[in-house]
């Protein structure tokens, strides 16, 4: 049975219909990414299974039981945690402070001590600067804490939305090794990117969305030789 499963969704913003009807589904311990162009519904989605907003219609089966309705508070209790595009930090607390608010769920608030240990061996650069308000943060050093806040509450499933936005390409590099080590010490990763190629080579499995739709899947080696996928998105 998949983590997350995703049927017939549409969803969208007041009457405007962004998702049609897709479906998809997440296993469990795998990297699955997603890519798309500009305006195909990639974010919709995470934002749909987060409960920011409500699915029109439809099913998402998280763990065998449904959560379409849920407000996001309960999303994350559930066990899923989204890293949001553009970081969205709190730039006046410091690292530690943002660190904490990541762990505000009872089950996490039990265990910070431990996840602040592990994201500090992670992330070494994060517990020097931990006393450092965010705001003053490098882009990588911000894309770091964003995604080390979101695994303070211990996620099973965690959805990342464009993380190498803004991001030179060594860092977008070790974006990505790092991602691998999350999904490998035991978190289920759904990655949404615009670096098409360094997100497919690590996944296991991808979707490519169009206009609301899913227009091909397969596994990521797969559509990294899909002619379509190379002459839309890889510019080959």
């Amino acid at each position: 049975m998949p983590l997350l499963e995703i049927r017939n969704l549409i969803s969208g913003y007041k009457t405007v219909k962004v998702l049609h009807g897709i479906s998809l589904d997440v296993n469990k311990d795998e990297i699955l990414t997603i890519v798309g162009s500009n305006g195909a519904g990639k974010t919709t989605l995470l934002r749909t299974i987060s409960g920011l907003i409500q699915a029109f219609s439809g099913e998402i089966i998280f763990e065998g039981l449904p959560i379409q309705g849920f407000e996001p508070h309960r999303v994350v209790e559930r066990g899923i945690v989204q890293v949001p595009e553009g970081r969205q930090l709190f730039n006046y607390l410091t690292v530690r402070q943002n660190l904490q608010v990541g762990s505000h769920i009872p089950m996490a608030r039990k265990l910070r001590k431990e996840t602040l240990e592990n994201i500090f061996q992670l992330f070494p650069i994060l517990k020097e600067r931990q006393g450092q308000l965010a705001g003053t943060l490098s882009g990588g050093e911000q894309q770091m804490l964003a995604t080390a806040r979101a695994l303070m509450a211990r996620p099973k499933l965690l959805m990342m939305d464009e993380p190498s936005w803004g991001l030179a390409p060594l860092l977008v590099r070790l974006l990505f090794e790092t991602i691998v080590k999350i999904n490998q010490n035991g978190c289920t990763v759904l990655l949404v990117e615009q670096h098409v190629h360094q997100a497919l080579s690590i996944a296991c499995r991808g979707y490519v969305l169009e206009r609301g739709i899913i227009a091909i899947s397969g596994k990521g080696e797969e559509l990294l030789k899909n002619e379509r996928l190379k002459e839309s998105y890889l510019g080959l």
